[in-house]
């Protein structure tokens, strides 16, 4: 969805997009990325979190996210929000104050609590969401917040696929090697549809 409405601000940037209309597309674009999101992944993966002791460890994420995105979300609520074609992206501003302690604390709660999910696929995503974010910020400077978007959305088909596998199918590090939780009946073992547990 968010893709589709940034699809929206590259017409209104190209002039083909009327300019109220166009306007909503970047603040909508901008709620997403910048208030939304920020509370959305750290309280997303501590809802998923079943374990009591590791859900305490990720708390302080989701209440770093609601930090974050409350100076975020009244920058989006008293300006506007501009974008402009840098190359082949968009660069977008909305006028944040303290734009550097914002994005370290952004990316603190969403990539953090993901690394920190105890869930393989979650890590995972995180890895790739984290690297990506240090390559779009090396790579395109100016244009960081658009391209880590871009980004995130297609790091999001490995949470498509985490989403697809039943919760207790779900590869845990809180396991030997990561494995899977066996719920084999014990007298199936060794028999060829019962397997290993």
């Amino acid at each position: 969805m968010h893709q589709l409405i940034e699809a929206a601000v590259w017409f209104g940037a190209d002039g083909d997009l009327p300019a109220p209309a166009a306007g909503w597309a970047r603040t909508a674009w901008a709620v997403i990325a910048l208030p939304l999101l920020p509370v959305l992944v750290p309280a997303g993966v501590w809802c998923a979190v079943r374990e009591p002791a590791r859900r305490r460890r990720l708390l302080p994420f989701v209440l770093l996210g609601l930090l974050v995105a409350a100076p975020l979300a009244v920058a989006v609520a008293t300006h506007p929000v501009g974008a402009a074609e840098h190359g082949h992206t968009l660069t977008y501003a909305v006028g944040l104050p303290h734009p550097g302690l914002l994005l370290t604390g952004y990316l603190l709660a969403t990539v953090g609590s993901l690394l920190l999910s105890g869930d393989r696929r979650l890590r995972h995503l995180g890895l790739l969401t984290g690297v990506g974010a240090a390559v779009c910020a090396l790579l395109w400077r100016l244009a960081f917040v658009s391209t880590w978007c871009a980004l995130a959305a297609l790091a999001s088909v490995l949470l498509l696929r985490w989403t697809a596998t039943p919760p207790d199918d779900r590869p845990r590090d809180d396991h030997p090697s990561g494995s899977r939780r066996s719920h084999h009946d014990p007298a199936d073992q060794g028999t060829p549809s019962g397997g290993t547990p």
